[in-house]
């Protein structure tokens, strides 16, 4: 917890209390439903929600914005993100169930009213978003394929509607197609933690 406080002073003693309380629940649930894996549960807090918070140093979503997190898991990013920003709407996307679960499970013990979570596939969805985010779930190409559809055409924050993708290593010949549109964003430049010496974020405006 002392990691996030060390990015995001700002937080109130709700968001701190319901970000404090997400490693026991995240333990609690991964002893029924394995969603995060054995090494990183003990790194929660650098490996799974500040990676998710990184997303709220490249915008701050303004009230009313809709973001859908597709391919959630156990709901990274969208409930570190929905946590910081009370104010917008997430909707998060799995086709697991199990997972699914967890993520209704977590946000209910939290009380996140603008958390939505649906046991689906992203290529099934109908509502329009301002923005897509995820956590690499495949090739970049393949993900902006599935998801540009979602974008909406209405535009209430800073930077345009699009897609925001956190990965990691060496993708260069994934973002190829989109060099000259995409803006990218190196996470050691926003966190000194050795874990995302590799890691950046992928804004596609839409």
């Amino acid at each position: 917890m002392e990691t996030i406080l060390k990015y995001f002073g700002e937080l109130t003693p709700l968001q701190i209390e319901r970000i404090s309380r997400l490693k026991d629940l995240y333990l609690d649930w991964n002893s029924k439903i394995n969603v995060i894996s054995r090494k990183d549960i003990d790194e929660i807090y650098t490996r799974h929600v500040l990676h998710s918070l990184s997303i709220a140093k490249i915008i701050r979503f303004s009230e009313g914005t809709q973001i859908v997190d597709v391919g959630c898991g156990g709901g990274f990013p969208g409930i570190p993100l929905a946590i910081l920003f009370p104010n917008a709407r997430f909707t998060l996307v799995d086709s697991i169930g199990k997972k699914i679960q967890v993520v209704n499970q977590i946000a209910s013990a939290l009380e996140l009213k603008n958390v939505t979570a649906i046991n689906d596939r992203a290529e099934n969805l109908r509502a329009k978003y301002d923005f897509v985010a995820s956590r690499a779930i495949t090739a970049f190409p393949k993900f902006v394929n599935l998801t540009r559809n979602l974008i909406s055409g209405r535009h209430i924050n800073a930077i345009p509607n699009g897609i925001i993708y956190l990965k990691g290593g060496d993708f260069s010949s994934e973002i190829e197609p989109f060099k000259k549109t995409i803006e990218i964003f190196n996470i050691p430049d926003l966190f000194d933690e050795p874990f995302f010496e590799t890691k950046k974020i992928i804004y596609l405006p839409i």
